[in-house]
């Protein structure tokens, strides 16, 4: 890919809106803009200061296009370190391909994806990290995830990566020189020091490693599958989850042939709920697939709702049921957290559902009692779900790792440390303690992009927008 040349691209969403804005950066930006921009005031825009705004309108010729703003951005106090001009032209499409196909004929390229936010990255103006971070929260869409990918692409993340290589560069710069005076058999690096350093680094590996489990559900929602026999309320309570009439409701059973979903935020953390076929024994074909599916849509999901019809819980031998298809789902998924959510509470009694509750309850499961319909009990049921994720780093403003390639990178690195600390406690040479420690250097110039290639960076930015 050519770095050097003048990109364009349409930096808001396409189609027809208010507004639009379109993006050029590169050496020739503001001098491809001055061809085709005329100023209300006679400006001329290539001896204007940077950070202005400009009234004017785009000509091609004596042909006019539109009546636009146009913003100047001067290198290196941009957003990519290039030149940058931005033109808020009206929102009309015909509008919004007619500038930018102008642009492409006085000497820009098309850009491609994440391509502004790569440049940036290579003019030093973003780490690895941090230009991650944009694409996080571009996506983000609730405040869990907003929180996170705005410390991140402040530097939290990287910073603390960063620190900790430089201090193990230091004591690893420090074994290289005692390689060049081996002879002399002197140490350079303080053993004790190296020592509290690489602890210190093991135990900020693991913190973050393990801080992945709660980042990757706040990215990407928590699944849970709302399962149980036909017709005691499962689409009912999803409706009541999402407050408005979202699954088809009906007296009959097996209603639901399919799993149905959607998602909820809870106090700024996703939840992905889907409803589900209810499981039942039938020669229905088009059911049993149904309920195929919803064993599937169990084995996907993080938590697990089991709803009960209240109504008929108390009829003899309804109960004894009710246990062994609870014991059913645990036996088959064990170790994801079940809810047991008796239904249709306002069709008992306080001593009827005291009784129910008392009869399941008996080996500690997690039971919540509702009206779907009714719509109470609701509250108490979100609480429970949210109790499933580890909120407090969080409220604290800890770092929380939400990617994958730095979660892998992290697990990498703490091999390489915990090597390099089992060495220096059994006493290994130099030499052989320095090619671990480079090793775990490597993993952590990955992530803040000390260290990458092309292939990295095309896999990186391919998942951009373009125009970012």
């Amino acid at each position: 890919m050519i770095y050097n040349d003048t990109i364009v691209a349409l930096a808001t969403p396409s189609g027809a809106g208010a507004v639009a804005i379109i993006r050029i950066s590169g050496k020739d930006s503001i001098t491809i803009a001055s061809e085709v921009f005329q100023s209300v005031r006679k400006k001329d825009i290539t001896k204007q200061k940077t950070h202005t705004i400009h009234l004017g309108t785009i000509v091609d010729g004596s042909k006019i296009y539109d009546q636009v703003l146009l913003s100047i951005f001067k290198n290196p106090n941009s957003y990519t370190g290039e030149d940058v001009i931005e033109i808020s032209c009206h929102g009309s499409t015909f509008i919004q391909q007619q500038i930018i196909q102008l642009l492409l004929r006085k000497g820009c390229r098309m850009a491609k994806a994440g391509e502004f936010t790569l440049r940036a990255f290579l003019n030093s103006k973003l780490d690895l990290s941090q230009a991650e971070a944009v694409a996080d929260l571009i996506a983000s869409d609730n405040e869990a995830s907003h929180q996170i990918a705005i410390q991140q692409m402040r530097g939290g993340f990287s910073n603390e990566i960063t620190q900790l290589r430089q201090e193990l560069l230091h004591f690893a710069s420090l074994i290289e020189l005692e390689l060049d005076f081996a002879e002399e058999d002197v140490e350079f690096a303080d053993r004790t020091q190296f020592n509290d350093l690489l602890v210190r680094i093991e135990f900020v590996l693991k913190r973050l490693i393990d801080s992945f489990a709660v980042g990757n559900v706040i990215k990407n929602g928590i699944p849970v599958a709302i399962v149980g026999e036909p017709n005691v309320g499962k689409s009912t309570l999803l409706n009541a989850l999402l407050n408005e009439e979202r699954a088809i409701v009906s007296d009959i059973a097996g209603t639901t042939r399919d799993t149905i979903e959607d998602e909820l935020v809870i106090d700024g953390i996703g939840f992905r709920f889907i409803d589900t076929a209810g499981i039942r024994e039938t020669k229905d074909v088009v059911e049993s697939i149904g309920i195929k599916k919803t064993f599937e849509k169990i084995e996907q999901a993080q938590v697990v709702l089991y709803i009960l019809d209240g109504s008929w819980m108390l009829e003899v031998g309804s109960l004894d049921a009710v246990k062994i298809e609870i014991e059913k789902i645990r036996n088959q998924f064990p170790l994801k957290p079940l809810i047991v959510v008796i239904n249709k509470s306002d069709t008992l009694t306080n001593k009827q559902i005291t009784e129910c509750t008392q009869q399941l309850t008996t080996d500690n499961r997690q039971l919540i009692t509702i009206s779907a319909k009714q719509k109470t009990g609701i509250d108490e049921l979100k609480n429970q779900l949210l109790s499933f994720v580890n909120t407090g780093a969080l409220r604290n403003n800890e770092t929380i790792v939400t990617n994958t390639r730095h979660y892998d990178s992290l697990l990498k690195a703490l091999e390489e440390i915990q090597k390099v600390k089992f060495g220096l406690t059994a006493g290994l040479s130099s030499d052989l303690m320095a090619i671990d420690i480079k090793q775990a250097l490597y993993y952590f110039g990955e992530i803040t992009g000390e260290v990458t290639n092309d292939e990295l960076l095309g896999n990186i930015f391919a998942n951009f927008c373009i125009g970012k």
